[in-house]
């Protein structure tokens, strides 16, 4: 979109196309570009709680990446940072408890389901993949 010059309102074009005040209509130059990255499933409908269950598989393991990477110092820190400033689910405990109750091999399982499925973006954190095998948990005092 940039390379197109699509920059959005400054240009006055970009995922809308802006008319004067606030008045803005779908840009139809952004579905051709779209359009190469577009599923061939892209029009399938799936429940809600296969979406739910996709979305937080996803940020679940983008949390257990960073554990993975010191980018975080340990569960406890992931679990208090996305419940309080990334808004995960508070009833959930984060994703590392959340994790604990659902069982590791269970989410291992789940992920790579979807990675069959969908692509390797769902493929399960090695450090997950290690403690579904161990039988462990993030919090093992739980």
């Amino acid at each position: 979109m940039t390379k197109a010059g699509l920059l959005g309102r400054k240009t006055g074009r970009g995922f809308y196309v802006y008319g004067k005040g606030k008045s803005k209509s779908l840009n139809p130059d952004v579905a051709g570009l779209l359009k190469p990255f577009v599923r061939s499933d892209a029009g399938a409908t799936f429940s809600k709680d296969t979406i739910t269950e996709r979305m937080v598989l996803r940020y679940m393991n983008e949390a257990f990446f960073c554990l993975q990477d010191d980018i975080i110092s340990g569960p406890v820190d992931g679990d208090i940072g996305s419940v309080f400033g990334m808004g995960f689910p508070p009833f959930f405990g984060g994703p590392f408890r959340y994790c604990d109750q659902l069982g590791a091999q269970n989410v291992v399982d789940k992920m790579n389901k979807y990675a069959d499925e969908v692509g390797d973006h769902f493929a399960p954190a090695q450090i997950l993949v290690d403690l579904a095998k161990s039988g462990g948990k993030f919090h093992p005092r739980d």
